[in-house]
């Protein structure tokens, strides 16, 4: 209307350099605030995956107990590198009831290079444990009762020792010293124990077992 009058420029009130560093240093504080809640969150996702993880890979090992006669599977603790991609280990055994491919075998937390060239974050634990001297003596003294046996028959002999004698001496851990799986790397740093596992029973859990040597007799 032709009687209102109009705003001028005077009436216009901008912030004042003080007002805004409160801004920016309110801004500021609220992100540091955040950042560590973010990384929190994100650590505990990852951790609750890679649970999942272990509990599925066990729920695998459990389906091969069931048709080989309650033993454990033997093979090595973790696959070797060749010139075409990892070798052997666990995922290769299992590779019939679960893919070498599958996710399961990586841990979220695992950016080691080392660690993804195998196919693997885990550790199984069983492959070093069948190294256990009373195991190997055994194992000796069966083959050596039998000599003549073809180089295939002395191979599933010696798989056959070692996983029977590995499973008993799981079902004999009752303390739950020794998960199967493991993380093969300190993947979750923080306030809890880095390394996940899971066990004869199918628990998962903290870790705190060094997977680096066999555990002594």
């Amino acid at each position: 209307m032709a009687g209102t009058p109009r705003p001028t420029c005077g009436n216009t009130r901008a912030f004042t350099l003080v007002e805004i560093l409160v801004v920016l240093g309110i801004i500021t504080t609220l992100v540091g605030i955040m950042i560590p809640v973010v990384a929190n969150v994100r650590f505990e996702a990852k951790n609750s995956q890679c649970l999942s993880n272990l509990r599925d890979n066990f729920v695998v090992i459990e389906g091969w107990r069931g048709s080989h006669k309650d033993a454990l599977p033997m093979c090595e603790f973790i696959p070797l590198v060749g010139p075409d991609g990892p070798e052997g280990g666990l995922p290769a055994k299992l590779d019939g009831r679960l893919p070498k491919e599958s996710s399961t075998w990586l841990c979220p937390a695992d950016m080691d290079e080392d660690s993804l060239s195998t196919g693997t974050s885990y550790t199984y634990l069983p492959g070093l444990i069948r190294y256990v001297p009373q195991i190997q003596l055994e194992l000796f003294q069966v083959l050596l009762a039998q000599p003549n046996l073809s180089d295939g028959q002395r191979a599933r002999l010696r798989e056959d020792v070692e996983a029977r004698a590995v499973t008993a001496f799981y079902q004999l851990d009752s303390q739950r010293l020794f998960p199967l799986l493991l993380d093969s790397l300190d993947n979750h740093p923080g306030s809890r124990e880095p390394r996940n596992g899971v066990y004869l029973d199918g628990g998962t859990g903290e870790a705190t077992m060094d997977a680096s040597l066999p555990p002594q007799p």
